[in-house]
């Protein structure tokens, strides 16, 4: 039973180096979202050319590979990362990619009377999209950035492969050690399904609250 407590301890400190990747990058790739989203609507066709080349990549492209690109190429070129640092970089610009088509489906989504109105009202493209565009498309956006949260919580798992220490990576050090399967993918799998709730709960609680702030402001 001393032994299982241990190994319980070994897998929730996965479960903290997990939660912290998901955090992070979530983070990462909200702000990337919303900056190659916007890109992709630009009038500038530089930027549009730029946010469709890195969306096209990151999605067209194994999250496998882009991990072993970040840790083992990028110091090649001067560029090193700890093992967390390319974890996080990988899952938010990987995640990010996704999450900008939302956010580019979303403001073309707002009705075409209301970006009409904000020229008519003399707006400058700052504030259009601040206080007129954008709050009427953030509810839209965050059904499908939770699915987003969800997806890049359940890749964490590839960050075992760079050895970095998460759920997926001390519950293959419990079987190593143990010989039983079953119970360390067991704990994981639980977990996993705890973390994802509670992310769908953040989420609704959200979704609430953009729904309320926006009938309020008509």
């Amino acid at each position: 039973m001393g032994d299982w407590a241990g190994y319980l301890t070994l897998i929730l400190q996965g479960t903290w180096v997990t939660v912290q990747l998901t955090v992070m990058g979530c983070a990462v790739a909200l702000v990337v979202a919303f900056l190659a989203g916007l890109g992709r609507v630009s009038r500038h066709a530089g930027l549009r050319w730029l946010a469709s080349i890195y969306i096209e990549f990151f999605r067209g492209t194994s999250i496998f590979v882009q991990l072993f690109w970040i840790y083992y190429v990028l110091p090649l070129t001067g560029v090193s990362l700890s093992p967390m640092q390319a974890g996080v970089m990988a899952l938010g610009l990987n995640v990010g990619a996704y999450a900008a088509e939302v956010v580019r489906g979303a403001i073309l989504s707002v009705p075409r009377d209301q970006h009409e109105a904000t020229v008519a009202l003399n707006l400058t493209g700052y504030q259009r999209m601040r206080h007129v565009i954008l709050p009427q498309a953030l509810p839209l956006m965050l059904p499908t950035f939770g699915n987003n949260a969800i997806e890049l919580l359940k890749a964490t798992s590839v960050v075992s492969l760079i050895s970095l220490s998460d759920m997926t990576f001390q519950a293959q050090v419990v079987r190593s050690q143990t010989g039983s399967t079953l119970v360390p993918f067991v704990a994981i799998l639980v977990m996993y399904f705890a973390l994802s709730s509670l992310i769908s709960a953040g989420m609704r609680w959200l979704e609430r609250r953009a729904t309320r702030g926006l009938d309020g402001v008509r």
